[in-house]
């Protein structure tokens, strides 16, 4: 495992903390809603479609974003799998969830978006 300084626009960023809260809440929804969703057509399904959604992002990340990358991915990679992990929750939650559930995660996502977007500017330099 490689360890590489922080920038200060990057997940683990001091500066960055409100956003990556935002995003942690994200996450943990949307990972419930995949779960529920999955979990309709067999729980196996659903155990295992959570299982990988955590998995990715813990192991595949950008160099500078996080303090240490298992799997070093260019930054596009990780706004790829952001934005797939956040687009799956919201979609999932409109099919499994009730319909106040899902609005609020759909609200939530989106101010999520909003915040990251310093972080995925910064990803997506060239």
């Amino acid at each position: 495992m490689t360890t590489t300084p922080v920038h200060d626009l990057g997940a683990a960023s001091p500066k960055r903390r409100p956003a990556a809260a935002l995003r942690f809440l994200t996450e943990i929804a949307a990972w419930a809603a995949l779960g529920t969703a999955a979990g309709q057509v067999h729980l196996a399904l659903g155990i295992g479609a959570v299982l990988v959604a955590i998995a990715v992002p813990a192991v595949l990340a950008t160099p500078g974003d996080k303090p240490s990358a298992a799997v070093p991915v260019p930054g596009w990679a990780t706004v790829l799998i952001l934005a797939a992990t956040m687009a799956a929750g919201v979609a999932c939650a409109w099919i499994a969830w009730p319909l106040w559930a899902a609005a609020a995660l759909s609200a939530l996502t989106a101010a999520s978006l909003v915040a990251e977007l310093p972080r995925w500017r910064w990803l997506l330099r060239p």
